[in-house]
């Protein structure tokens, strides 16, 4: 066959195309899920405004952990605007009445803290958690303050330490302010001292910034083992805490069935999007008929009360 310099620069074209195609598809090949990702996640909505949707996620996962045990935050790649014109943080956020006068539960008898994803209680309420503190959005105090909902803080001394007093402005606005280590590292495993050096060092801590020890606590990635619980009993604090629905980019993840159920804890993390996970997290409150209240309300009153 005659080749001419045509059906050359043909034939060089098409094999170029059969190259760039392989590097294509060698691209696209997906990644394992990491940690922070959560197995089984469903995907973050496009859409600004927050979404509710189920999820898979086993009980061990944290898809919302902001920090991996090194205690360095993980950056995020979106950042939480204003709102539309002609709008206020209101105009997004349910309204809620007082929550009823809680009934204190009975703690198990142990040498260990009692830890809940879910607080035995019949009463229409549930309980959101905010973790870690490394991301400062200013829109997290109009919101309390907006909201009138009470919070619970689980704070890393590594991640506050640079603005304590932002922390300060919350607690003033009703958030209640409780431990979650000095560095954020995996305590499962880790010897006594070890996780005494973390659990009692960050409650210290706390107590010094803000007037006010600590009495609850949740353990980095929700991983414990016995002797987490035990430290934490011998550092005065009365239970642990894990949860039933994680908050992210907006959207609620549950480990059970589609709502929130009463009792249920929620966690959500100091992120840039603060705006949509808190709005998502007061909306699903909101549409399973239950009000925002607060753990150490429902605790056995300290000795000596």
């Amino acid at each position: 066959m005659l080749v001419t310099g045509r059906t050359r620069r043909v034939a060089a074209m098409i094999g170029a195309c059969v190259a760039l195609a392989v590097v294509v598809a060698g691209c696209d090949d997906k990644a394992a899920p990491s940690r922070a990702q959560g197995n089984g996640a469903a995907p973050a909505s496009s859409s600004a405004a927050p979404s509710i949707g189920p999820s898979d996620d086993a009980p061990g996962d944290d898809p919302s952990a902001d920090t991996p045990a090194s205690g360095k935050p993980t950056p995020s790649k979106t950042s939480t605007t204003a709102p539309p014109p002609g709008q206020t943080y209101a105009d997004r956020l349910p309204k809620f009445g007082e929550p009823p006068a809680p009934h204190r539960i009975n703690f198990p008898e142990g040498t260990g803290a009692p830890y809940y994803a879910r607080i035995p209680t019949d009463q229409p309420v549930a309980f959101l958690t905010i973790d870690d503190g490394w991301t400062k959005r200013p829109e997290a105090l109009e919101l309390l303050r907006e909201s009138g909902v009470k919070v619970t803080l689980f704070l890393t001394i590594n991640a506050i330490k640079d603005n304590p007093d932002y922390f300060k402005q919350l607690n003033d606005a009703g958030a209640d302010i409780e431990a979650h280590t000095l560095t954020h590292p995996e305590l499962k495993g880790k010897s006594y001292d070890f996780q005494r050096h973390e659990i009692c060092g960050s409650a210290d801590k706390l107590a010094a910034l803000y007037g006010k020890r600590p009495t609850l606590f949740r353990p980095p990635f929700g991983d414990k083992d016995s002797t987490t619980l035990k430290v934490a009993h011998d550092c005065g604090l009365q239970a642990g805490f894990f949860w039933k629905e994680t908050v992210d980019k907006g959207i609620v993840r549950y480990q059970e069935g589609k709502t929130v159920k009463p009792g249920d804890i929620i966690l959500m993390h100091f992120r840039d999007r603060f705006v949509d996970d808190f709005i998502a997290a007061l909306q699903a409150i909101s549409a399973a008929g239950l009000t925002p209240a607060l753990l150490t309300d429902y605790m056995p009153a300290p000795q000596g009360h």
